[in-house]
């Protein structure tokens, strides 16, 4: 019968052939207000701009219905014609209904993520995923990012600066020139630069004063003084080493190398051990150069934690928890040589590579940081290209335009990618008839060089309307640092796009043999690493949930001219082999087909059962620690077990098996399918974010990506603490955390399972 009433429908109310191309969405708000339209005339049809997403904007004109005479003749006549095509249109949907059953479903239909592709059916003719690689891969040629290097190419652009302006505008410019729809994001943030008058940042040992050219930004301000102890790359295990040897940390002056971890976390590290001040030295051999960085143990403005920086915001003064207590200062290589040398005390560990003395109480040195805070106003530059079918689905590809100096590889290099990407797939879309599904946003940030702000404000900002519409993330952030290696830090959901992404930019350039080398049996070990908190990828994975990747070219060492003035295409050069151009390009065809693929596909190339190992390998170790302390502790709370958790971590895997089994039995043709589909698929990772803290107080609130003792292994540092009666454990906490830390896995297991109908009541 539904098939007889479309065809009648589409009779009486059917449009002329040559407007087949529109497609009438339903309104999203719920309005069923009815109009008679007449549509315009072919000449009418014509439209501006260059096509990208234009079609689903297209205005009709009302026109007013004309009175008609109905004798019974005329009445007599429809009525019959009417049944005629009644009968007509029930035997074709018989037909049709019964040869769309006799299809078998394939299994190919479970989200492909090799090179098997569905073919679509729906409002956007979907080109084939051969063609569309094909396409990219002839528009972006080394020899582009030469001419783009140098035009984005700046000897300085602060955030805030007008060097930073000046870039935010060239962006801009290009995304219009492409034909994009643009806008920009406008932030009032207050950061720390270092005093430009009046009183300097200096040290102070055996009498000699010495210059501080770099800072860090967020330090503490004042003078400390404190006996230096040298403390290697500044991470726990590294001070553990020294309290093992006796060595006082407390009231101390704490010497380190940069590299390994962030300085913020390096500053929060000696604070927990309750030292004075924290110096910091370039891990290059650059005997002069000035560093510069900052040690906010968080990202976004840490004057608006949790929410965004706009002038409108009015909250009291109010600041991050992260913000350090302590002072944190960088100097020179030359200058930490110099102090080196002459400290006494113990013995250098022998593991740490380095010789002379660790320094003891006699080696006094003053720190004096006068920071000043200030206003700035930033930028965010966004274009986009919007998609043929599900337009207000969107994924989001960004990168940093800002640096402490020149930034070849901090910022240049991915606002290269960023714009060329843009070119090249605004160009398929008007000239190559490329229409992705989805919308593809462009983002241009500014001040991530002070923690990720211009991407974490953004966020803040519009939380609410990206959790439900944005399903993922690419950071072009220090895509190439080296030539050896191959490293990506990513959401599970997408580990699997990334294997199979790596194998096709491997085939299409024979150059690419970084990634010919990893093969099935090593790739995980060798290619992924965790997402850190430096990285700008991490507020949009652990603070809105959205599934996120970040990757580089590297060496196996840290590039150690991030931060420095000496971030500039020549150094680079040198440390990639004379290859820059070519590993750009490459990182540019990876991205590429990224997003390509997230937009192209009918269903989104996410891999739900990656997340089943990773909760499983958490409830090991969880496990582990549970039993031993049950078995040793008679303080432990009897009626405390381990088997809700599991329970609940068993509705996922059923959950996700469940999903994979209606994508094998659904009709993958029908567009609106597909959306209900990848709705809740984009459920996952937002789920994932415990819904029992405050995104003020825990940004971070991912409970496998985040920080807190919200997070699994909030749960495993809590199990440590009462193993060691230490001051902060409490049994009567720890439950509380456990039972919370449950519900969030159920609770994304039912959201995943669907209909309320179809949950898991089984807990």
């Amino acid at each position: 019968m539904d098939q007889a009433r479309s065809t009648i429908s589409k009779i009486f109310n059917g449009e002329p052939h040559s407007y087949t191309r529109f497609n009438l969405t339903q309104n999203m708000e719920g309005d069923n207000t009815q109009v008679e339209m007449k549509l315009s005339s072919d000449a009418d049809e014509e439209v501006e701009g260059n096509g990208v997403g234009e079609h689903l904007n297209h205005t009709c004109k009302p026109r007013v219905a004309q009175k008609s005479g109905r004798t019974p003749k005329n009445l007599c006549f429809i009525g019959a014609t009417i049944f005629l095509i009644f009968i007509i249109g029930y035997l074709i949907g018989y037909l049709v209904h019964r040869k769309k059953d006799s299809v078998p479903i394939s299994s190919a239909s479970v989200l492909p993520l090799e090179n098997t592709v569905v073919h679509e059916m729906g409002a956007a003719p979907l080109m084939d995923w051969d063609d569309v690689k094909r396409l990219l891969a002839e528009k972006i040629k080394v020899k582009t990012f030469d001419s783009t290097f140098s035009e984005f190419g700046s000897a300085g652009h602060q955030a805030g600066s007008s060097g930073d302006e000046s870039l935010a505008n060239k962006v801009l410019r290009k995304f219009k020139e492409f034909g994009m729809t643009t806008w920009t994001d406008e932030h009032f943030i207050k950061v720390q630069d270092p005093p430009t008058s009046g009183k300097p940042n200096r040290i102070f040992f055996q009498s000699e004063d010495y210059s501080a050219d770099g800072f860090l930004s967020y330090s503490a301000t004042g003078t400390v003084t404190g006996a230096v102890v040298y403390a290697h790359y500044g991470r726990e295990f590294d001070l553990t080493a020294l309290t093992e040897r006796n060595i006082e940390l407390k009231g101390r002056v704490v010497l380190v190398r940069a590299g390994r971890i962030s300085f913020a976390e390096k500053v929060a590290n000696a604070a927990k051990k309750n030292a004075a001040a924290v110096l910091i030295y370039p891990d290059s051999n650059e005997e002069m150069t000035p560093l510069f960085g900052h040690v906010h143990m968080g990202l976004g403005d840490p004057y608006t934690p949790g929410f965004p920086s706009f002038n409108h915001t009015q909250f009291p003064p109010v600041q991050s928890s992260g913000l350090p207590t302590i002072l944190a200062q960088t100097i020179s290589k030359s200058t930490a040589t110099k102090i080196l040398g002459k400290l006494n005390g113990q013995a250098m560990l022998d593991s740490w590579g380095s010789f002379g003395r660790l320094g003891d109480i006699n080696d006094n040195i003053t720190v004096e940081v006068n920071n000043v805070l200030t206003e700035k106003k930033i930028n965010n530059v966004f274009g986009v290209i919007k998609g043929f079918v599900d337009a207000d689905r969107y994924m989001v590809i960004g990168a940093q335009r800002d640096a402490w100096g020149p930034g070849f590889a901090a910022s240049t290099v991915g606002t290269s990618v960023l714009v060329n990407l843009a070119r090249a797939i605004s160009d398929m879309v008007k000239n190559d008839g490329f229409k992705p599904r989805r919308s593809i946003i462009f983002a241009s940030w500014s001040a991530g060089e002070y923690g990720s702000i211009g991407a974490t404000e953004w966020l803040e900002g519009y939380l609410s309307s990206l959790s439900l519409k944005a399903f993922s993330y690419v950071n072009l952030d220090g895509i190439v640092t080296g030539s050896a290696g191959f490293k990506v830090a990513a959401s599970p959901l997408m580990h699997s796009l990334v294997r199979s992404t790596m194998k096709e930019v491997s085939n299409l350039n024979t150059g690419a043999s970084i990634f010919s080398r990893l093969t099935d049996n090593n790739w995980e070990s060798n290619v992924l690493e965790p997402l850190k908190l430096d990285n700008a990828a991490y507020p949009f994975l652990t603070f809105s949930g959205i599934p996120s990747i970040s990757f580089r070219f590297s060496d196996n060492s840290d590039y150690p001219y991030f931060g420095t003035t000496l971030d500039t295409l020549d150094k680079l050069t040198q440390v990639t082999g004379n290859k820059v151009s070519q590993l750009t390009q490459i990182a540019a065809q990876f991205a590429g087909q990224i997003v390509l693929r997230l937009v192209h596909d009918h269903l989104l190339q996410m891999d739900l059962a990656k997340y089943d190992k990773v909760i499983r390998t958490h409830l090991a170790q969880i496990n582990l620690r549970f039993k031993n302390l049950q078995n040793t502790n008679p303080q432990f709370p009897k009626n405390l077990t381990m088997k809700w958790l599991m329970s609940a971590s068993g509705s996922y895997s059923r959950a996700s098996r469940g999903m994979a089994s209606v994508i094998l039995n659904s009709n993958l043709e029908d567009v609106e399918m597909c959306r209900v589909i990848n709705d809740r698929i984009m459920t996952v990772e937002r789920n994932f974010l415990s819904p029992y803290v405050s995104p003020r107080e825990s940004p971070f609130r991912h409970i496998l990506f985040g920080s807190g003792s919200h997070t699994l292994q909030g749960l495993l540092d809590h199990l440590d603490a009462l193993r060691s009666n230490k001051p902060e454990a409490d049994f009567a906490l720890f439950q509380t955390q456990f039972a919370l830390a449950t519900w969030t896995i159920q609770g994304c297991a039912n959201s995943l399972a669907g209909d309320i109908w179809s949950l898991d009541n089984e807990i």
